[in-house]
């Protein structure tokens, strides 16, 4: 079960990136462009939220089950001077929950504007920054943390 999970994590993290690119291109266009918010615009910022969030679910059980981070957890000390222990105990859960929660106060924020200009900025900056965050935080090949790009 394990690797059938940690598989779905790295696999999802494409369509995540693909739907946050989207999301935040388009409320960057509509909100430089002074454009209404509508359903459409309502329904992709959600749809963004919700695999967000089942990525958060996915990573969450990987966190628990992972041999790798029990193993870095057990050895604290040692996991923070070493940097793929660090990363996956520490580094990589920090920045995923930090840019989650951007994007879902983003969506709660959007709620909560009356303007159509003010809900597209709401989206573009907190889904924006999660964007960034996920970036930073995804273990990429070339960052020599021995994961690959499934």
């Amino acid at each position: 079960m394990y690797t059938g999970v940690n598989h779905l994590h790295s696999g999802l993290r494409y369509a995540v990136l693909i739907m946050l690119i989207i999301t935040v291109v388009k409320a960057y266009s509509s909100y430089s462009k002074s454009e209404s918010f509508g359903n459409r615009d309502d329904k992709r910022s959600l749809f963004t939220m919700i695999v967000v969030h089942i990525q958060l679910l996915l990573g969450l059980y990987l966190y628990m089950v992972s041999p790798a981070v029990q193993g870095a957890l057990a050895q604290m000390p040692e996991a923070m001077s070493d940097k793929m222990m660090r990363f996956v105990a520490v580094e990589h859960i920090t920045g995923m929950l930090i840019a989650i929660a951007l994007i879902t106060i983003g969506r709660v924020s959007l709620k909560k504007k009356t303007s159509d200009s003010a809900k597209h900025k709401a989206i573009w900056l907190y889904y924006g920054l999660g964007l960034l965050l996920i970036l930073i935080s995804i273990p990429w090949p070339f960052r020599s943390l021995g994961y690959g790009w499934l």
